[in-house]
């Protein structure tokens, strides 16, 4: 009997895991390696098709794992160029995973979880509650399967990654850092830069630490508003780590040198957006080493909150500026399809 259950995907388990599989099966450790080149430099499907791997090392794979790809359902693109995948998971659960064009890349924003279970307030996302954690195979999935789609494109490489699509990250963390680890490693893994990689939290504080210690990838913080009164009632989060608690983690996350930890501030009409706020902004990030994402709302059916007038965003953001921040307004993209910040939210998690 092995430590590996039988026919689990492969991807799912870790390079130490694989390599006890191996010793198990009296097979030498430099095959992990091997097979996870395969898996993810050579995006190999069939364990046949491994060459240099022995028959009956073959037979073995075939007969302990498999090595699926996620189902397409669905696929929409944006006039700007973005595209949503939804995708059908093993149990029929989907979750949604999009590419965007920037100038000279694509930076694709990767889901953790079915669902989210944070309550966000403006969040399209949290309306269909929380399914399951998506497993380590399951994010790296949504990678692998997008990288060989754009290198068949021959177009720009896929270079960024960030996880700000359905779910909290640092609430499966361990799936989460062991994909991550898949990701970004530069021998047998998908070659992404942890300096290219960008994970996003509520604020979820007694695993932002960990992350930093974990990985060396960039923090970003959703924030969205500068008083606890204010926050609480948009993140429910914040009730039980409130700004004061955060902004302290944030202060001893352990940063690479000459990095920031991003803040994204949604900014909602008459919630958020006065130069009251844009003054307890300035003054609550003054310890940290911070950079600003000001995104404008991204309105949706049913949504309370509105999306601030233009001439109010810059005032916002030029008021940050004057205060010495880097403060960049994003606007997301896909927003005709569905697949701009907070409004990912897959078909069988809307209730009619």
């Amino acid at each position: 009997m092995t430590a590996i259950a039988r026919k689990n995907d492969i991807k799912d388990i870790s390079q130490n895991q694989l390599a006890q599989w191996l010793k198990e099966n009296n097979q030498p450790l430099f095959r992990a390696n091997q097979l996870l080149r395969w898996i993810y430099l050579h995006q190999a499907d069939r364990f046949d098709d491994m060459t240099n791997i022995g028959k009956p090392l073959r037979a073995a794979l075939k007969d302990a794992f498999i090595n699926p790809r996620l189902v397409v359902e669905e696929e929409k693109k944006s006039k700007d160029g973005s595209t949503k995948l939804l995708f059908r998971l093993h149990d029929d659960l989907h979750i949604e995973t999009v590419l965007i064009p920037e100038k000279d890349h694509f930076t694709l924003c990767v889901s953790s979880q079915v669902g989210c279970s944070q309550g966000c307030d403006f969040c399209m996302t949290a309306k269909g509650g929380f399914m399951r954690n998506l497993s380590a195979g399951e994010i790296i999935s949504q990678v692998r399967d997008v990288k060989r789609k754009v290198a068949a494109n021959k177009s720009m490489p896929m270079t960024n990654i960030v996880f700000m699509g359905m779910g909290e990250p640092l609430a499966n963390y361990g799936n989460v850092v062991q994909a991550i680890k898949v990701i970004t490693n530069g021998d047998w893994g998908l070659k992404i830069s942890s300096r290219r990689v960008t994970v996003s939290t509520a604020g979820l504080i007694l695993n932002m630490k960990k992350l930093g210690n974990d990985t060396k990838v960039n923090l970003a913080v959703s924030l969205n508003a500068a008083d606890d009164g204010t926050r609480s009632r948009l993140m429910p989060i914040n009730r039980k780590y409130p700004i004061a608690d955060l902004i302290e983690a944030c202060k001893q996350y352990p940063l690479p040198p000459r990095r920031k930890i991003t803040f994204e501030y949604i900014l909602m009409k008459g919630v958020n957006d006065s130069m009251a706020d844009a003054k307890k902004l300035v003054e609550i990030l003054r310890p940290v080493k911070a950079k600003i994402n000001l995104i404008p709302f991204n309105e949706y059916p049913g949504s309370e909150f509105r999306r601030p007038s233009v001439n109010r965003i810059n005032r916002f953001q030029d008021f940050l500026a004057d205060h010495h921040y880097t403060v960049i307004i994003r606007h997301s993209k896909g927003q005709d399809i569905g697949a701009a910040c907070g409004q990912l939210r897959a078909k069988s998690l809307i209730k009619s």
